[in-house]
Protein backbone atom coordinates (compact mmCIF):
# COMPACT_ATOMS: atom_id res chain seq x y z
CA UNK A 1 0.00 0.00 0.00
CA UNK A 2 1.12 3.32 -0.68
CA UNK A 3 0.41 4.63 2.77
CA UNK A 4 3.12 2.00 4.50
CA UNK A 5 5.55 2.32 1.66
CA UNK A 6 9.49 2.03 3.51
CA UNK A 7 12.37 2.46 1.14
CA UNK A 8 15.86 1.38 2.45
CA UNK A 9 17.72 3.50 -0.42
CA UNK A 10 21.73 4.60 -0.64
CA UNK A 11 24.00 7.22 -3.05
CA UNK A 12 23.69 5.44 -5.65
CA UNK A 13 20.01 4.41 -6.29
CA UNK A 14 18.80 7.85 -5.70
CA UNK A 15 21.58 9.61 -8.06
CA UNK A 16 20.43 7.56 -11.28
CA UNK A 17 16.94 9.67 -11.08
CA UNK A 18 18.55 13.32 -10.14
CA UNK A 19 15.98 15.50 -11.62
CA UNK A 20 16.62 19.16 -9.27
CA UNK A 21 19.16 20.57 -7.57
CA UNK A 22 18.75 23.60 -4.66
CA UNK A 23 20.77 25.23 -2.81
CA UNK A 24 21.68 24.85 1.17
CA UNK A 25 20.79 27.05 3.91
CA UNK A 26 24.01 26.77 5.68
CA UNK A 27 27.18 25.37 3.22
CA UNK A 28 27.56 27.62 0.05
CA UNK A 29 29.06 24.94 -1.92
CA UNK A 30 27.03 22.18 -0.42
CA UNK A 31 23.46 21.24 -2.67
CA UNK A 32 19.92 19.88 -1.85
CA UNK A 33 19.13 17.47 -4.83
CA UNK A 34 16.10 15.53 -6.13
CA UNK A 35 15.53 12.59 -7.69
CA UNK A 36 11.99 10.70 -8.78
CA UNK A 37 11.24 7.35 -7.57
CA UNK A 38 8.67 5.77 -9.72
CA UNK A 39 7.19 3.59 -6.56
CA UNK A 40 5.60 6.72 -4.75
CA UNK A 41 5.29 9.29 -7.26
CA UNK A 42 7.23 11.71 -5.07
CA UNK A 43 9.91 14.01 -5.28
CA UNK A 44 12.46 12.62 -2.34
CA UNK A 45 15.53 15.17 -1.34
CA UNK A 46 19.26 13.60 -0.98
CA UNK A 47 22.49 14.18 -0.81
CA UNK A 48 24.70 15.59 1.52
CA UNK A 49 22.31 14.42 4.14
CA UNK A 50 22.18 11.33 3.49
CA UNK A 51 24.04 8.68 4.76
CA UNK A 52 26.10 6.46 2.20
CA UNK A 53 25.97 3.14 4.19
CA UNK A 54 23.41 1.08 3.05
CA UNK A 55 20.39 0.50 4.89
CA UNK A 56 21.16 3.72 6.69
CA UNK A 57 18.49 5.65 4.86
CA UNK A 58 14.77 5.28 5.26
CA UNK A 59 11.92 6.77 3.33
CA UNK A 60 8.49 6.29 3.73
CA UNK A 61 4.94 7.60 3.25
CA UNK A 62 2.78 7.96 6.20
CA UNK A 63 2.75 9.88 9.22
CA UNK A 64 2.28 6.46 11.35
CA UNK A 65 4.58 6.90 14.04
CA UNK A 66 4.60 2.92 15.24
CA UNK A 67 5.32 1.92 12.06
CA UNK A 68 8.39 4.48 11.51
CA UNK A 69 9.79 3.21 14.73
CA UNK A 70 9.38 -0.13 14.08
CA UNK A 71 11.01 0.90 10.46
CA UNK A 72 13.65 3.18 11.95
CA UNK A 73 14.79 0.31 14.62
CA UNK A 74 14.53 -2.57 11.79
CA UNK A 75 16.81 -0.67 9.73
CA UNK A 76 19.22 1.40 12.26
CA UNK A 77 17.75 4.15 10.40
CA UNK A 78 20.19 7.51 10.26
CA UNK A 79 18.20 9.62 7.84
CA UNK A 80 14.79 9.79 7.66
CA UNK A 81 12.67 11.30 5.30
CA UNK A 82 8.90 11.12 5.18
CA UNK A 83 6.73 11.92 1.91
CA UNK A 84 3.58 12.48 3.76
CA UNK A 85 3.37 16.23 4.28
CA UNK A 86 2.93 17.04 8.32
CA UNK A 87 0.02 18.92 7.74
CA UNK A 88 -1.60 15.76 7.99
CA UNK A 89 -1.08 15.35 11.66
CA UNK A 90 -3.56 15.76 14.02
CA UNK A 91 -0.80 16.43 17.24
CA UNK A 92 1.71 17.72 15.18
CA UNK A 93 4.09 18.06 18.25
CA UNK A 94 3.66 14.42 19.34
CA UNK A 95 4.51 13.47 15.75
CA UNK A 96 7.93 15.22 15.84
CA UNK A 97 8.64 14.33 19.32
CA UNK A 98 8.32 10.78 18.18
CA UNK A 99 10.64 11.09 15.17
CA UNK A 100 12.94 12.70 17.64
CA UNK A 101 13.25 9.53 19.17
CA UNK A 102 13.39 7.48 16.45
CA UNK A 103 16.50 8.71 15.31
CA UNK A 104 20.12 9.34 16.75
CA UNK A 105 22.09 12.38 17.87
CA UNK A 106 22.60 13.22 14.55
CA UNK A 107 20.62 11.91 12.82
CA UNK A 108 18.80 13.75 9.97
CA UNK A 109 14.67 14.00 9.34
CA UNK A 110 13.95 15.26 5.97
CA UNK A 111 9.47 16.48 5.80
CA UNK A 112 7.36 18.61 3.68
CA UNK A 113 4.42 20.55 4.53
CA UNK A 114 2.07 23.12 2.87
CA UNK A 115 1.98 26.54 4.29
CA UNK A 116 0.23 29.62 4.69
CA UNK A 117 1.86 31.30 1.51
CA UNK A 118 1.92 28.02 -0.64
CA UNK A 119 -1.93 26.88 -0.26
CA UNK A 120 -3.13 30.50 -1.15
CA UNK A 121 -0.41 30.27 -4.43
CA UNK A 122 -2.08 27.24 -5.11
CA UNK A 123 -5.85 28.64 -4.41
CA UNK A 124 -5.38 31.71 -6.73
CA UNK A 125 -3.86 29.49 -9.39
CA UNK A 126 -6.05 26.88 -9.17
CA UNK A 127 -9.58 28.99 -9.57
CA UNK A 128 -10.54 32.51 -11.80
CA UNK A 129 -10.48 35.35 -10.59
CA UNK A 130 -13.25 36.18 -7.81
CA UNK A 131 -13.91 33.17 -7.34
CA UNK A 132 -10.58 32.46 -5.92
CA UNK A 133 -11.20 34.98 -3.13
CA UNK A 134 -14.05 33.11 -2.57
CA UNK A 135 -12.26 29.78 -2.04
CA UNK A 136 -9.78 31.19 -0.21
CA UNK A 137 -11.57 33.34 2.68
CA UNK A 138 -13.20 29.97 3.29
CA UNK A 139 -10.26 27.78 3.48
CA UNK A 140 -8.44 30.49 5.43
CA UNK A 141 -11.96 30.58 8.15
CA UNK A 142 -11.80 26.56 7.95
CA UNK A 143 -8.24 25.44 8.00
CA UNK A 144 -6.36 28.34 9.69
CA UNK A 145 -9.33 30.11 12.34
CA UNK A 146 -11.23 27.55 13.50
CA UNK A 147 -8.35 25.39 14.72
CA UNK A 148 -7.13 28.17 17.10
CA UNK A 149 -10.59 28.69 18.44
CA UNK A 150 -10.89 27.35 22.14
CA UNK A 151 -14.88 26.66 21.46
CA UNK A 152 -14.46 25.18 18.37
CA UNK A 153 -11.23 23.61 17.94
CA UNK A 154 -12.23 20.21 18.97
CA UNK A 155 -15.32 20.18 16.76
CA UNK A 156 -12.61 21.03 13.79
CA UNK A 157 -10.75 18.38 14.35
CA UNK A 158 -13.53 15.69 15.13
CA UNK A 159 -14.37 16.60 11.51
CA UNK A 160 -11.02 16.85 9.85
CA UNK A 161 -8.57 15.13 11.99
CA UNK A 162 -6.02 17.46 11.15
CA UNK A 163 -6.34 16.67 7.28
CA UNK A 164 -4.86 20.28 5.45
CA UNK A 165 -4.28 21.80 8.71
CA UNK A 166 -2.01 24.37 7.87
CA UNK A 167 1.27 26.47 9.52
CA UNK A 168 3.36 29.51 8.37
CA UNK A 169 6.72 28.68 7.60
CA UNK A 170 8.18 29.87 11.06
CA UNK A 171 5.19 28.39 13.10
CA UNK A 172 7.24 24.99 11.19
CA UNK A 173 10.85 25.62 11.73
CA UNK A 174 9.85 26.67 15.49
CA UNK A 175 7.90 23.29 16.07
CA UNK A 176 11.49 21.45 14.76
CA UNK A 177 13.54 23.68 17.00
CA UNK A 178 10.96 23.12 20.31
CA UNK A 179 11.40 18.95 19.26
CA UNK A 180 14.79 19.07 19.11
CA UNK A 181 15.62 19.30 15.26
CA UNK A 182 18.29 22.44 14.15
CA UNK A 183 16.78 23.09 10.82
CA UNK A 184 20.11 22.97 8.69
CA UNK A 185 18.41 23.59 5.43
CA UNK A 186 14.83 24.55 3.60
CA UNK A 187 13.15 25.16 0.08
CA UNK A 188 9.83 25.37 -1.37
CA UNK A 189 9.44 23.28 -4.57
CA UNK A 190 6.18 23.17 -6.27
CA UNK A 191 2.95 23.10 -3.83
CA UNK A 192 5.44 21.73 -1.24
CA UNK A 193 8.09 23.65 1.55
CA UNK A 194 10.89 21.21 2.09
CA UNK A 195 13.44 20.81 5.18
CA UNK A 196 16.28 19.29 6.56
CA UNK A 197 16.45 19.12 10.42
CA UNK A 198 19.56 17.47 12.54
CA UNK A 199 18.63 16.13 15.80
CA UNK A 200 21.09 17.64 18.40
CA UNK A 201 18.95 17.35 21.90
CA UNK A 202 15.71 16.22 23.31
CA UNK A 203 12.37 18.01 23.08
CA UNK A 204 11.41 20.34 25.12
CA UNK A 205 7.61 19.23 25.52
CA UNK A 206 6.19 22.36 25.57
CA UNK A 207 2.76 21.71 26.60
CA UNK A 208 1.22 25.51 27.44
CA UNK A 209 1.83 26.72 23.66
CA UNK A 210 -0.62 29.11 21.76
CA UNK A 211 -2.39 31.49 19.70
CA UNK A 212 -3.51 33.49 21.65
CA UNK A 213 -3.22 37.45 21.12
CA UNK A 214 -1.46 37.88 24.66
CA UNK A 215 1.97 35.74 24.91
CA UNK A 216 4.57 35.33 28.04
CA UNK A 217 7.72 35.08 27.18
CA UNK A 218 10.57 33.93 29.60
CA UNK A 219 13.21 36.55 30.28
CA UNK A 220 15.75 37.96 32.21
CA UNK A 221 15.23 39.68 35.22
CA UNK A 222 17.14 40.95 38.83
CA UNK A 223 19.51 38.99 40.28
CA UNK A 224 19.10 36.66 37.63
CA UNK A 225 15.66 35.74 38.32
CA UNK A 226 13.58 34.26 35.07
CA UNK A 227 10.08 36.15 34.73
CA UNK A 228 7.43 35.97 32.30
CA UNK A 229 6.58 39.13 30.60
CA UNK A 230 3.74 39.86 28.55
CA UNK A 231 3.16 40.78 25.43
CA UNK A 232 0.56 41.36 22.85
CA UNK A 233 1.77 38.73 19.94
CA UNK A 234 3.81 40.02 16.96
CA UNK A 235 5.09 37.44 15.61
CA UNK A 236 3.61 33.43 14.17
CA UNK A 237 3.14 30.69 17.16
CA UNK A 238 6.60 29.08 18.38
CA UNK A 239 8.87 32.00 17.11
CA UNK A 240 10.29 32.20 20.37
CA UNK A 241 12.11 28.79 19.59
CA UNK A 242 14.34 30.16 16.05
CA UNK A 243 15.91 33.06 17.89
CA UNK A 244 19.47 31.00 17.14
CA UNK A 245 18.13 30.08 13.83
CA UNK A 246 17.61 34.05 12.87
CA UNK A 247 20.38 34.65 14.28
CA UNK A 248 22.44 32.60 12.64
CA UNK A 249 21.44 33.67 9.27
CA UNK A 250 20.64 37.20 9.53
CA UNK A 251 22.50 38.78 12.54
CA UNK A 252 21.55 42.11 14.08
CA UNK A 253 20.84 44.86 12.02
CA UNK A 254 21.89 48.61 13.78
CA UNK A 255 18.83 48.41 15.86
CA UNK A 256 20.31 45.51 18.01
CA UNK A 257 17.11 43.95 16.87
CA UNK A 258 17.15 41.13 14.18
CA UNK A 259 17.83 41.73 10.22
CA UNK A 260 14.67 40.86 8.15
CA UNK A 261 12.85 38.94 10.93
CA UNK A 262 10.71 36.92 9.11
CA UNK A 263 8.75 35.67 12.35
CA UNK A 264 7.25 38.44 12.52
CA UNK A 265 3.63 39.22 11.38
CA UNK A 266 2.34 41.85 8.82
CA UNK A 267 0.52 43.24 11.76
CA UNK A 268 2.78 43.29 14.16
CA UNK A 269 4.95 44.91 12.61
CA UNK A 270 2.86 48.22 13.01
CA UNK A 271 1.94 46.99 16.61
CA UNK A 272 5.76 47.13 17.60
CA UNK A 273 6.39 50.74 15.22
CA UNK A 274 3.66 51.85 17.67
CA UNK A 275 4.63 50.14 21.04
CA UNK A 276 1.16 48.98 21.10
CA UNK A 277 3.14 45.01 21.51
CA UNK A 278 4.34 46.36 25.05
CA UNK A 279 0.81 47.18 26.68
CA UNK A 280 0.65 44.16 28.57
CA UNK A 281 3.79 44.86 30.05
CA UNK A 282 1.98 47.44 32.27
CA UNK A 283 1.18 44.05 34.52
CA UNK A 284 4.32 43.36 35.06
CA UNK A 285 5.07 46.80 36.30
CA UNK A 286 2.37 46.61 38.42
CA UNK A 287 3.38 43.20 39.93
CA UNK A 288 6.78 44.47 40.72
CA UNK A 289 8.61 42.59 37.72
CA UNK A 290 9.71 45.80 36.33
CA UNK A 291 10.55 49.68 37.10
CA UNK A 292 9.77 52.40 35.12
CA UNK A 293 12.77 53.17 33.44
CA UNK A 294 15.46 50.28 33.00
CA UNK A 295 17.19 47.78 30.71
CA UNK A 296 14.65 45.84 28.65
CA UNK A 297 14.39 41.81 30.30
CA UNK A 298 16.11 39.94 27.20
CA UNK A 299 15.29 37.06 26.10
CA UNK A 300 18.43 33.86 27.20
CA UNK A 301 20.18 34.27 23.29
CA UNK A 302 20.24 37.91 23.51
CA UNK A 303 21.41 38.01 27.56
CA UNK A 304 24.55 35.56 26.00
CA UNK A 305 25.55 37.99 23.41
CA UNK A 306 26.29 40.26 25.95
CA UNK A 307 30.10 40.89 28.06
CA UNK A 308 30.19 39.32 31.10
CA UNK A 309 30.41 42.41 32.98
CA UNK A 310 27.53 43.76 31.28
CA UNK A 311 25.75 40.48 32.31
CA UNK A 312 26.51 40.88 36.17
CA UNK A 313 25.44 44.85 36.17
CA UNK A 314 22.22 43.99 34.22
CA UNK A 315 21.29 41.89 37.01
CA UNK A 316 21.68 44.13 40.02
CA UNK A 317 18.56 46.55 39.25
CA UNK A 318 15.09 45.67 37.78
CA UNK A 319 14.58 45.33 34.18
CA UNK A 320 12.44 48.52 32.63
CA UNK A 321 9.71 49.63 30.37
CA UNK A 322 11.50 52.14 28.74
CA UNK A 323 15.07 51.29 27.67
CA UNK A 324 18.15 53.97 27.99
CA UNK A 325 17.98 53.54 24.56
CA UNK A 326 15.42 56.24 23.74
CA UNK A 327 16.91 58.64 25.94
CA UNK A 328 19.70 59.39 23.66
CA UNK A 329 19.85 60.82 20.22
CA UNK A 330 21.13 59.92 18.33
CA UNK A 331 20.21 56.31 19.22
CA UNK A 332 22.44 53.74 19.39
CA UNK A 333 23.53 51.95 16.48
CA UNK A 334 24.42 48.24 16.52
CA UNK A 335 25.27 45.78 19.59
CA UNK A 336 28.11 47.73 20.59
CA UNK A 337 26.70 51.18 20.99
CA UNK A 338 23.71 49.74 22.77
CA UNK A 339 26.07 47.76 25.13
CA UNK A 340 27.97 51.09 25.81
CA UNK A 341 24.19 53.04 26.48
CA UNK A 342 23.40 50.36 28.71
CA UNK A 343 26.49 50.32 30.99
CA UNK A 344 26.35 54.29 31.00
CA UNK A 345 23.46 53.97 32.33
CA UNK A 346 23.50 51.11 34.93
CA UNK A 347 26.72 52.85 36.50
CA UNK A 348 24.79 56.03 37.03
CA UNK A 349 21.83 53.87 38.61
CA UNK A 350 24.16 52.18 40.80
CA UNK A 351 25.12 56.06 42.08
CA UNK A 352 22.01 57.75 41.86
CA UNK A 353 19.15 55.79 41.29
CA UNK A 354 15.98 58.35 41.37
CA UNK A 355 18.19 60.96 39.98
CA UNK A 356 19.39 58.76 36.89
CA UNK A 357 15.71 57.80 36.26
CA UNK A 358 14.28 60.74 36.43
CA UNK A 359 16.57 62.36 33.81
CA UNK A 360 16.09 59.06 31.40
CA UNK A 361 12.52 59.18 31.75
CA UNK A 362 12.40 62.80 30.65
CA UNK A 363 14.92 62.73 27.77
CA UNK A 364 13.19 59.50 26.23
CA UNK A 365 10.31 61.72 26.60
CA UNK A 366 11.62 64.45 24.16
CA UNK A 367 13.30 62.25 22.31
CA UNK A 368 10.12 60.37 21.54
CA UNK A 369 7.94 63.19 21.20
CA UNK A 370 9.61 65.89 19.23
CA UNK A 371 12.30 63.92 17.70
CA UNK A 372 9.99 61.04 16.53
CA UNK A 373 12.10 58.33 17.78
CA UNK A 374 10.82 54.76 17.31
CA UNK A 375 10.99 51.26 18.00
CA UNK A 376 12.27 49.12 14.86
Amino acid sequence: MKDSIALSINHEHLLEGLKYQIQSADHKNDTLQLAYMPESGESLLLAPYLNPEKLSNLVVNTNDLKFIKSKCHQLKATTLFNLKKINYNRYINKYLEGINACLPYDGIFIGKLETYNLRRHRIYKRYPAVINHLVYFADTLYHRILPKLPLLHKAYFFFSNGRYRLMSRPEALGRLSSCGFDVIAEKSLGNCFYFVARKTREPYFNRNATYGPIISLERHGQNGRLLKVYKFRTMYPYSEYLQEYVYQHNKLAKSGKFSNDFRITPWGRIMRRLWLDELPMIFNFLKGDLQLVGVRPLSKMYFNLYTDELKAKRTLSKPGLIPPYYAVYPTPKGLDQIMKNELDYLEAFEKAPWTTNWKYFWRAVNNILFRQVRSN
